[in-house]
């Protein structure tokens, strides 16, 4: 008896709701598919299947049997196709999700030099400052910041990014820069609820302190955040890949730089439990090639 061919027969009369109907969907004849499940229940030693006139019922043993079997049959095909997908040229839908800028700023242009090199690719980007669940909303591939907590995905290390304090040159030239956490009691701050809901946290020596600070604006956007405190608003806590570029233009200053707290890391994830399609494969390729030699600070 070919034990996986079995498994798939057994399969199908469930799916199928009966014996007829799973002959035909296999293309076979009802008596090859009786002999099928007589001798899976004669080699396991039970029965699988209560079986009426009408109708089927699975047994409890054929219940959990039924688990197992999808589960095998489903990493046969799995292992089959990823060989195989390894020689495919990619192509299909591929869903991308990240952070709402570091998406706008790495992954969107990475898309899109990933689409002109593999023109039987299309993109979905979604970027959203939530976390997704990368099963259940269909996405193939993450890229994160942060830690992760769920053990069912894949991740691959890109780089870290720094939690940073800055300011722009005027408001320091006004109010001071402030050389410890604790003077930070004295200044206007920017909030951005998307980094920092409420007080601020540095470390000292080894130790994580939290620190409050006076919100004079407080947003929800990262854009209008910048941009207050580009304005000169107050000193604000960003993620340093989201300041880089006004550091860079000199219209932002890091200040606290000792009391930075341990950086983030920058991950590309995928799902353990999905096939890894060559899609999947070669763009979890690119991300590690291309933000690997990216500026994050």
């Amino acid at each position: 008896m070919n034990k996986l061919s079995a498994m798939e027969t057994f399969v199908r009369i469930v799916d199928k709701g009966s014996l007829t109907a799973a002959a035909e969907a296999l293309d076979t004849s009802l008596p090859s598919v009786v002999r099928s499940l007589a001798s899976l229940e004669r080699e396991l030693g039970v029965r699988l299947l209560n079986r009426t006139t009408r109708r089927i019922h699975l047994t409890d043993d054929g219940a959990q049997y039924l688990e197992r079997c999808r589960a095998i049959l489903t990493a046969v095909e799995e292992t089959e196709a990823a060989f195989s997908a390894r020689r495919a040229e990619p192509q299909g839908r591929l869903a991308v999700t990240a952070p709402v800028l570091f998406g706008r700023r790495f992954v969107a242009p990475m898309v899109s030099d990933f689409l002109e090199r593999h023109p039987k690719v299309s993109a979905e980007l979604v970027f959203v400052v939530r976390v997704v669940n990368l099963v259940e909303e269909g996405i193939d591939v993450a890229v994160r910041i942060g830690h992760l907590r769920d053990s069912s995905l894949v991740a691959i290390p890109l780089g870290r990014v720094r939690r940073v304090v800055c300011a722009s040159p005027d408001y320091l030239r006004r109010a001071g820069t402030p050389r410890h956490p604790r003077e930070l009691r004295a200044h206007a701050c920017v909030r951005h609820t998307g980094l920092a809901r409420g007080d601020w946290h540095f470390r000292i020596g080894r130790r994580t302190v939290t620190v409050p600070v006076k919100a004079v604006i407080t947003c929800s956007d990262i854009d209008s955040s910048l941009h207050a405190c580009v304005s000169g608003c107050g000193l604000g806590m960003f993620l340093s890949y989201q300041v880089a570029s006004y550091r860079k233009e000199k219209k932002l200053s890091y200040v606290l730089e000792d009391f930075e707290t341990e950086p983030a890391p920058v991950q590309v994830v995928y799902a353990q439990s999905r096939l890894v399609t060559g899609k999947v494969r070669a763009f979890v390729d690119e991300c590690v090639s291309s933000l690997r030699r990216a500026r994050f600070d």
